[in-house]
């Protein structure tokens, strides 16, 4: 089984999918899965909207290959009402795949909820991080040090937590927290530092450094950012929105509103040890492998649910 991947990977800091996409492909070419010439393809792996139109190329010349879509979103959901990109996916998927990869039980319901209609065969694989890069840190948390708080985001949209971020900045007591946030922001702070845009390599360093991980994204399928922090060991604090509850399971604790969030970053602060011990996070190999038996059933013609 040969896998062609139609997707321009972006090598400087960008958005989740990227990350996640950049490491299967990494992993798959170490089971010599992958080749660079759709031509000798047994599958062509195409992502949401992205390059659609080669993927429609592809499509027109190589019409008995079969053609797996990862689908993000929906878009609509996080973004706003008014983005197109959802209905551009699922024109893809009606005309294009065969099959459908979902990254989360929240993306699945939601994008058939808003109307998207899909070939039977589909399977919901969370992503996950590349462990040459994130790993659990070693060092313990002595007491009586500050916490350290910490949230990532690529994505300047508001929508990716900014506002419970600046409450935080207002409100967040600093004599027992320190807080910082790595990527775009389109706000100021007074009090949380702002680490800047980072690579994977630094964002992982600084992840080390730190003890709990917020992420106040509204209706993230399934955010990479979170899984980066969790495999790094952090305990997470994420919004009831989305897929974060599919991910942090016992690692962490949701939170409603923002001065839900001040009560549980005490809370999760007060019994660091329990939530850290708990975490539990799907591993490259373990991924690999359900993509891997999910691109054999497709071959095969089952349904993989």
């Amino acid at each position: 089984m040969l896998i062609y991947f139609n997707w321009k990977p972006r090598e400087n800091s960008w958005g989740g999918g990227n990350q996640f996409i950049k490491c299967l492909k990494k992993y798959f070419k170490c089971e010599n899965l992958v080749t660079e010439y759709p031509s000798d393809a047994d599958i062509i792996f195409f992502n949401s909207h992205q390059d659609h139109q080669e993927a429609i190329n592809l499509k027109n010349n190589f019409p008995n290959k079969k053609f797996i879509h990862r689908v993000d979103g929906p878009m609509k959901l996080y973004n706003n009402l008014s983005d197109t990109r959802d209905n551009l996916v699922y024109q893809l998927n009606d005309i294009i795949a065969d099959a459908t990869v979902f990254q989360s039980i929240f993306s699945y319901e939601k994008n058939l909820e808003m109307g998207m209609k899909f070939n039977s065969l589909y399977a919901i694989i969370y992503n996950t991080v590349d462990p040459e890069i994130f790993s659990k840190k070693t060092v313990k948390k002595k007491k009586g040090e500050k916490i350290n708080l910490i949230a990532a985001s690529w994505s300047n949209n508001i929508k990716k937590g900014f506002r419970y971020y600046q409450f935080l900045d207002e409100n967040l007591d600093f004599s027992k927290y320190n807080f910082s946030f790595a990527g775009r922001t389109p706000l100021e702070f007074k009090n949380i530092k702002k680490l800047g845009t980072l690579n994977s390599i630094q964002l992982a360093t600084q992840l080390k450094l730190s003890d709990v991980y917020i992420t106040a994204s509204e209706n993230d399928p399934c955010s990479n950012s979170l899984i980066e922090a969790l495999t790094s060991g952090l305990p997470a604090l994420a919004l009831n929105s989305g897929g974060h509850s599919e991910l942090i399971k016992e690692g962490g604790l949701l939170f409603e509103n923002n001065y839900d969030l001040l009560d549980k970053i005490k809370f999760l602060s007060n019994n660091y040890e329990q939530y850290s011990s708990k975490i539990t996070v799907s591993d490259i190999h373990n991924v690999k492998k359900k993509y891997i038996s999910f691109f054999k059933e497709v071959l095969e013609g089952h349904n993989a649910n």
